[in-house]
Parts: C-alpha cells; structure tokens; sequence
C-alpha cells in the first residue's frame, strides 16, 4: 500500500550526488545527503556501490564527506571531511588527513589528482580570516553567499604531495581560480580566472595555464580576455583546452570551447545545439564535460530536463545520451567505457545509474545501481507530473508542469510557483526541495509550475528574452497560462495563490503589483528593490549592468516602486544569512505593506543562506513549506 509524500518525510531522504566511477569502471563512489533530526543539519557521507551488484554501502560515517575522486591507478580515494583534504585505502579502513593545517588553513578545494597519482591540485582560500577581524574592502565581490564576508581574500591553486603532504602555491594574484585540471603529461595546470579590473566580482574570465614544478610558475593566460571562461579541462592529447563558456561576456548560452594553446581565438563546440550546457553547481544540475575517446559526454537543459549528451571533438553533431531528464551528476571511465550518472525521474528523487557508452546506441537502458528511494521510503509514491504549453498573445509558446492527484475533480484551488535565475528552470519531474507541491496536491490543489521568458532550455533567444525588462516581458507568460487553466475550467479563479523563490520572489512581488488575480502570494529569497540589490547583493553588479543595462530602468522595474498597488495577503520567507538576496529586500517589502495596511508577515530563517531550501537546516526547509500551505490555504478558503 502506497501513501502521498508528507512534509516530515524530509527527515527521511537519502539523496546521492556527485559520482565517482573507479578507474576499471567496477565501482562508484559518491555523496548520500542524510538528515539528522536530532542536531538540525544535513549529514553527508561517502557511499559506494559495485557495479557488479550488491547494495550500497557506507565508507565513511560525516557528517561533512563530500567530493570523492578515485586516484588513477584506483587504489585510493581522496574526498574533503569538513574542507579538509582526506585519503581512504580502496580496501577500506580509516580515511587519513594528507595535509596539516598549518600547511593551508583554510582548507582544500575539490581534490584533482596527477596523471600519475603523485600530487593532488585543489583551488582554495589563501588564507583564513578570524571571525573577529576587520574586514578590508577595496574591490568588488567581498562577500559570497554561503561564505558571508571574505574582504579580500582570494581562492589560489595549490598541490599537495601525495605522500609528504608538502603544500605549493602556485598563484598569487588578486583574482580568485576555479578548480584545476591536469594536462596530460602532468607538467601544467588549466583553470579558469576572472580578468576584469574588480577581479573578485562577476565579470569577464578566461582559461590559464601555470607550470608545476617551477620554482616562480608565472600563470598564462590563454584566450581573449572579455569573455567568459568556466571549468576547464584538456584535450587528450594536450593540444588544446576545453572551456565551458563564451566568446563574448555578457547574458546568453554558454557552450562548449575549444581553446589552442597558442591563445588564438576558441571554437565553438555545441553552438548547433543551442542549448545551454551545465557543468553543475549550486542550485542547478548538470555535470562537468568528460572525454571518451574522441567525443565530449556533457549536460545541457532541453525543455527544462537536464539531459546527458555526446558530441563529436569536432561539434559536428550532437545527440541526447539515454539515461533519462534529469542529471545532477555524472562521471565517465574512458577505459572502461562506462558512466557513472545520477538521475532523476518522475518516482525518484536522485539515484545511481550506469550507463555503457560504447553500446548506448543499441537502445540499452541505464542499469540503476542505487535505490535509496525505495530504502528509505518505500511506502511513497509521487504525485504525477504532467507537461502542458500555453499559447501567449504575442506568439510565445510557455512550457508548463502541472502536478495534481489523479484523482482531483476540475474547479480546486491553484498554487502557481516561479523558478529562480531567471535562468534556472522546472524540470518535468518531483524534486526533494518543494514539498509543499506533493502535499498541497495531496489536499486537492492544482500546481502549475512556469518556464516562463528567460528560463533555461528553449534556445538562447528564449534564455535572454527578459533581458532589460525584467517583469514586464514574462509577466503575461504568467497571466495568460493561468487565464487558460480557468478557461478550461481545471481551476477556481477565486482561489489562485502565487509563490516563488530568487527571481521567482522577484515576479512574485511584481505581479501582486500588477494584478488582482491572486488571493495569497508568497515570495521566498525576494529581491523588490534593484538599485540597492545592486550595491548589496554578490550578483548586485551582475544583475544590474547585464540583466537590467540601463541604470534609469533599476527603480522602473523594482517591485517596491508599484508597492501602493498590492492588496494580496503576503508572506515573505527569507534566509537571514542570504548574500545573494541580502534579507534587507525582504524588510523592506515588508516594510512597504505594513504601512500600507496590507496583510503581511515576515518570517526570517536565522544563519541561513540564498539555497537553504535545497542544504540548509531540516527545521527551516520543514518551516518553509508548513508555513507556506497554511498561509494559502488560509487565504483562499471560502
């Protein structure tokens, strides 16, 4: 017998991520997220599973293991135990730490091991500032979300010896690097760094390249200086660099780029695709670009799926891997001619899955080598998701989710949800952050979840659709969707909520301004205000010179210059620790209706971040949504 999902199931989820694939391609390690009710926090240890079967097993016990990488030869596996560089013997054992913390005090980055397993690179803080320093500033890009104030401390590539555990710095600039890569035959490093004049702030980057092993390594840049240059990583046979980015830097696509040595200009790789490629990282899904053989396995956003891809070295042709919609993570055995993969789908959360490359055209279906869905939650199935478009007047077509029980009747309440970004994307699957969709279907709400203008996955005129006009292009995407639902009779138009989160905060505020649509609105991680977002925020900059553009239209498009019009009850859920959404635009929305009469309430979650809803406190992320469903439940029953 199988139940909904319930919000304190959270305490329950077993959530793997970021794979290994062994050398030989028998074994997988990687992350589970577990929650520990007790101590208020996520535990994350290390897994493994053999590809030859059996069940999963724990390697180490947390509760902050992440990051593990096979060493070449597979003997060893290193991962970071609270930011700090760990060693375990593939035989098992006790994990050892490699490097003291005199010898980097501020802990290691993702471990990158040598061709020959005798060093391991890391990009990480150069220093660590006491909690109780004065904090210097004299460039932009002083504080990060997650990391709070880092003044002007810069993240520097480093290399441990494996054995002595003797540290190198080899950058010393006043900029921060991105994770490194090894070149073939070991001599060098490839990494990503900004080039623009605040170089610790959003702004153009570009690949480099520093010798190891030279007393004075001097860093190279290789590539034009104005654009913009993300993970990188090297052809196999060292002639040239793989850089996810773009030629130009600015709002659109990035791509895949082959950049030659000689600092000529890079190559389009995937422009034919005209998708977005995702190389991962916080808050949005993907997996770094890997070499088999001659061709390139990358992820890119079709439709709001995350899919696994494969293109030629060349870029002439690209197509879609079968491993399903929705890669979080994904590591490739060239050797073995196998990848390692987590994915999501419609009835699971996040789970392991092997892939043979060599045999993928045959219509093979990825092996599932995980089950913690089914081990910790047997008894749950998800409410399904269904994928609608909407016609907009202006010619748009605005692909949709719509999560509802099955056996719903037409003429319920709806809860319309906003995605964040504006260039992140919902994916046409459950997902463990937004409870609050399962349940509030559970009691008979329609949820209908917007790729509206600027989403992610429907080329990259799509993508920069709101470009400059931020609420007023995507605000009809919204009211013409939901005007068709109540057409069609699925939905009372009386009882209609709004939520969002980020951006989806942002259009949320915009449009309980602009309408009378909604009865209850709910605006998560909001920004209302853009000329201060711009001085407060850590993508303030970005936001407001590359999103925005014109200075005069800051106060124009800001939520809290309509505030007079709102009227809906509203409730503002904020992380108080949210340096990407700093919390001061979240009092001051609340502020606005407050002294306009208007039903507010503020709830701010202390010492959170801008991505508590995904990592942070389980009390918080159980908060959230509680307080969300009553607050429109509340306000929409008649």
């Amino acid at each position: 017998m199988t139940r909904p999902l319930k919000i304190e199931d959270l305490y329950r989820f077993e959530i793997p991520g970021d794979p290994a694939l062994s050398p030989d391609g028998e074994r997988v390690a990687y992350t589970l997220a577990t929650q520990d009710a007790g101590n208020d926090r996520v535990i994350r240890s290390i897994w493994e599973v053999r590809v030859g079967g059996g069940p999963a097993r724990r390697l180490t016990h947390g509760p902050a293991d992440t990051a593990p990488r096979w060493s070449p030869d597979g003997a060893r596996l290193a991962f970071l135990r609270a930011g700090r560089l760990h060693l375990l013997s593939a035989d098992g054992g006790e994990a050892v730490p490699i490097i003291t913390p005199d010898r980097c005090p501020a802990g290691a980055g993702v471990p990158v091991w040598s061709p020959d397993g005798t060093r391991i690179a890391f990009a990480a803080p150069e220093t660590r500032r006491a909690d109780s320093a004065p904090v210097v500033i004299d460039a932009l890009g002083w504080k990060a979300d997650g990391a709070g104030l880092i003044g002007s401390v810069r993240t520097q590539l480093f290399v441990v010896d494996v054995e002595s555990g003797e540290v190198v710095q080899l950058t010393r600039e006043d900029r921060h690097v991105g994770s490194p890569s090894w070149s073939p035959d070991g001599t060098r490093l490839a990494y990503p760094a900004q080039t623009g004049p605040d170089s610790a702030a959003f702004g153009p980057s570009a690949a480099h390249v520093v010798e190891v092993g030279t007393e004075a390594p001097e860093p190279r840049r290789i590539g034009p200086a104005d654009g913009l240059a993300g993970p990188v990583s090297w052809y196999p046979d060292g002639s040239a660099l793989l850089v996810v980015g773009r030629t130009t830097f600015g709002v659109g696509h990035s791509e895949l780029l082959r950049q030659p040595l000689d600092g000529s200009a890079p190559v389009p790789v995937s422009a034919a695709l005209d998708r977005n490629v995702l190389p991962g990282g916080p808050g949005y899904p993907g997996a770094l670009p890997q070499f088999h053989g001659d061709d390139i396995v990358f992820c890119a956003r079709d439709r709001g799926a995350t899919r696994l891809y494969r293109v030629d070295a060349a870029g002439i042709s690209a197509s879609p891997l079968p491993v399903g919609t929705g890669v979080s993570g994904c590591s490739v055995a060239p050797k073995a001619g196998r990848a390692a993969v987590v994915v999501s789908d419609s009835a699971r959360f996040a789970e392991v899955v092997l892939l043979d490359l060599d045999d993928w055209t045959s219509g093979q279906q990825p092996a599932r080598l995980t089950d913690h869905m089914a081990r910790s939650l047997p008894e749950i199935a998800l409410h399904p998701v269904t994928e609608r478009e909407f016609g907009i007047a202006d010619g748009t077509v605005v692909h949709g989710m719509i999560t509802r029980a099955a056996d719903t009747p037409p003429g319920g309440p709806l809860l319309v949800d906003v995605h964040g970004g504006p260039h992140n994307a919902w994916a046409p699957h459950s997902d463990p952050a937004h409870l609050y969709h399962q349940e509030l279907a559970t009691q008979g709400w329609t949820i209908l979840t917007l790729n509206v203008r600027a989403s992610d996955g429907y080329g990259e005129a799509f993508y920069t659709g709101a470009v400059g006009a931020w609420g007023e292009t995507d605000e009809q995407d919204v009211l013409q969707s939901v005007a068709a639902l109540v057409a069609e009779g699925l939905v009372d138009p009386d009882r209609i909520a709004l939520t969002g989160y980020s951006y989806g905060g942002y259009l949320t505020c915009w449009l309980s301004a602009r309408t009378d649509l909604f009865a209850a609105v709910v605006p998560g991680g909001v920004l209302v205000d853009l000329k201060s977002m711009a001085g407060t925020s850590e993508e303030g900059h970005l936001i407001a010179e590359h999103e925005i553009g014109d200075p005069a239209r800051l106060t124009e498009l800001s939520p809290l210059s309509h505030a007079d019009a709102v009227r809906a009850p509203t409730l503002i859920l904020h992380g108080g620790a949210d340096d990407t959404c700093p919390v001061g635009q979240a009092e001051q929305w609340f502020h606005a209706l407050r002294t306009r009469d208007v039903p507010a309430r503020l709830v701010v979650y202390p010492g959170s971040s801008h991505l508590f809803l995904l990592d942070g406190r389980p009390s918080h992320r159980e908060d959230y949504s509680r307080r969300l469903i009553e607050w429109v439940t509340t306000h929409t029953n008649r």
